[in-house]
């Protein structure tokens, strides 16, 4: 079996490694050609996944044509933003390609407000199309810690086969209809990452992360509720257990980006200097609006929100919090 993984930052190397230490055939595009001299010079990707040999057998291009050539599957690994821009210039040859789609991308798109396996339906057409989501920081798969993940689609035949391409002794891969839940899980708990962080960077302590979790995934839930998830998926491995990696590991980008934030950097300053993509920080606007337009309270993403691009204090976000009208849990 081919398989094509677009995107070189940390999950789709540590991605393509799983898949190539399986047996597979694989490629790895990244969309900077100097990005992908890099890796092919230095045997691994210092950028993005330091410290991780690449397998050599392991084909490596920014030509994408030659990265989907007889693909049986594509693994899209592209940051949210710039997802709709990738796959609409490479159209022709993704739809050519007739492969199946496996989305790893965490967001949702800021104008559209649609999730990625939405864009991609929109822009490539009737594909086959699954997302690979759960508690996975890309150095521990690496490492081969023993991780555990969920795959979704609305066709449960492909969900299986994907479930197998990527299983392996220490990543286990469980099965999921609910394609929306799966997808705004993965999402949505990067905001609560993020105010994670800044409860972190502030010198709060375990009262405090323990709230923000337990009412973040609350918020998750509603909205995802109102969206036509299921519940249930929030209270598994892309929802809650996503949220939880995220909110505590040291090696979760949006948490470390929060963390500093909590400790008085500018947000701005960090999104501007930041390699890799804050997922979060981008998924906050797009939140708030999907909260405006379904009618859902989202306290904390809107906190976030107004910290990160409405120059609001953390300090003054955690006493809006606080301070709400009381009512049940």
């Amino acid at each position: 079996m081919k398989i094509s993984v677009l995107g070189d930052g940390g999950w789709g190397t540590a991605l393509a490694i799983l898949l190539k230490n399986k047996g597979f055939d694989v490629s790895l595009w990244g969309a900077f050609k100097e990005d992908i001299e890099a890796i092919k010079l230095d045997g691994e990707n210092k950028k993005f996944l330091p410290g991780f040999k690449i397998p050599k057998s392991i084909r490596l291009t920014s030509e994408i044509y030659h990265a989907c050539e007889d693909a049986n599957i594509i693994v899209l690994a592209i940051p949210s933003r710039f997802f709709r821009d990738v796959i609409t210039k490479n159209a022709k040859v993704l739809k050519e390609s007739r492969a199946g789609f496996v989305s790893v991308a965490k967001g949702i798109e800021e104008k559209s407000l649609k999730r990625m396996s939405e864009v991609a339906k929109e822009v490539l057409g009737g594909v086959e199309i699954a997302v690979l989501s759960g508690p996975s920081i890309a150095p521990e798969v690496s490492r081969g810690i023993p991780t555990a993940v969920v795959v979704a689609s609305e066709d449960e035949i492909f969900a299986r086969r994907v479930s197998d391409v990527f299983r392996a002794e220490h990543f286990r891969v469980y099965t999921n209809k609910d394609l929306i839940g799966v997808e705004l899980g993965g999402a949505l708990k990067n905001i609560i990452a993020i105010a994670s962080g800044i409860s972190d960077g502030l010198g709060f302590g375990a009262n405090t992360k323990a709230a923000i979790l337990t009412r973040g995934l609350a918020e998750m839930t509603r909205l995802g509720l109102a969206m036509g998830a299921s519940r249930d998926t929030f209270q598994g491995l892309s929802g809650l257990g996503d949220m939880i990696t995220t909110c505590v590991s040291p090696e979760g980008r949006n948490h470390r980006f929060g963390l500093e934030i909590g400790k008085g950097s500018r947000p701005e300053l960090l999104l501007n200097k930041s390699v890799m993509e804050i997922e979060g920080a981008w998924t906050s606007r797009a939140a708030v609006e999907l909260g405006k337009k379904y009618n859902v309270e989202l306290p904390i993403t809107q906190q976030v929100h107004a910290v990160l691009f409405g120059n609001k204090s953390p300090l003054s976000a955690v006493n809006e919090l606080m301070t709400r009208e009381p009512k049940a849990e």
